[in-house]
């Protein structure tokens, strides 16, 4: 796990891995094999470039008041299959790969807020996972209504 010196060192990585999000999901709507699915990747990378925003804001101008909020969680990440992150996938496979990815940083910014005794650096770590929880249930929310209830 990376050692975080200061609270910038925590915004840049979390930056980075927005960064990473907006280019998943540019490549998943490059890829994609209708222009629906186009449409919805390129949605979810202008959120990502959103919340990169976000997080540049938070670090221009210092820790702000950040919103301590309760997030549902369906747990359908908790029960698919996920399968490699290809060019090919279909958009079932990509959401299981997204909420994939959000878990995993839920997951992270979660034992990171654990593992410091820094009160401003366990409140932006929490934010930060409080922020991913928010993105998975958007693809768990997605998932059920374009998957599940399909089937």
């Amino acid at each position: 796990m990376e050692k975080f010196e200061s609270i910038d060192h925590i915004l840049d990585f979390a930056m980075q891995s927005e960064q990473g999000a907006v280019d998943f999901y540019t490549k998943l709507a490059a890829n994609a094999r209708s222009e629906d699915m186009k449409n919805i990747f390129e949605q979810y990378a202008k959120e990502e470039v959103g919340h990169k925003a976000k997080l540049a804001e938070i670090k221009a101008q210092g820790l702000l008041d950040l919103p301590k909020e309760k997030v549902a969680d369906m747990k359908i990440a908790d029960y698919v299959a996920y399968p490699d992150a290809g060019s090919d996938m279909n958009y079932e496979e990509a959401l299981k790969v997204a909420m994939a990815r959000e878990k995993a940083a839920f997951k992270l910014y979660s034992r990171l807020a654990e593992s410091t005794d820094n009160a401003q650096m366990k409140e932006i770590f929490q934010f930060l996972a409080q922020e991913e929880s928010k993105h998975k249930l958007r693809f768990e929310l997605e998932y059920d209504e374009f998957v599940l209830r399909e089937n």
